[in-house]
C-alpha cells in the first residue's frame, strides 16, 4: 500500500483513530537525510502488513510538525491505539524501519 499523504483535516481519521499501527514519516522537501530515507518508507510501505504508513510534510503541516514535538528530520513516529509508541530521528536502513513498527 502506498504511503497515506496525512494532513490536519485526516491525520485524527488515518492515525489517531486507527485500528492498526501506524508509520508516520515528516520529513521536508529540501531535507536531504528526508531524501534517503523516503524510498525506504515507501518500500516498508508497499509491504505493510497489520499496519499502515503516511508521510507529513512539515512545510506544510507546520501544526502537526508542532503538535508532536518535531525538530530534527526526517523523523519516524509509529502511532498505536492513537498514542506514540516508538520514535527515531535520522536514516535508519529498512530492517530498522521495519523493527520499529513490529516492536511498537
Amino acid at each position: 500500500m502506498a504511503a497515506i499523504v496525512l494532513t490536519a483535516d485526516n491525520f485524527e481519521k488515518e492515525v489517531l483513530k486507527s485500528d492498526v499501527p501506524v508509520l508516520v514519516d515528516f520529513w521536508a522537501e529540501w531535507c536531504g537525510p528526508c531524501k534517503m530515507l523516503s524510498p525506504v518508507v515507501d518500500r516498508v510501505g508497499e509491504n505493510a502488513d497489520g499496519f499502515k504508513v503516511g508521510k507529513v510534510n512539515v512545510d506544510d503541516e507546520y501544526d502537526l510538525a508542532e503538535r508532536y514535538g518535531i525538530s530534527s528530520i526526517p523523523c519516524l513516529i509509529v502511532f498505536k491505539d492513537g498514542k506514540e509508541a516508538k520514535r527515531s530521528v535520522g536514516v535508519i536502513p529498512q530492517d530498522a524501519v521495519e523493527a520499529l513498527v513490529k516492536d511498537a
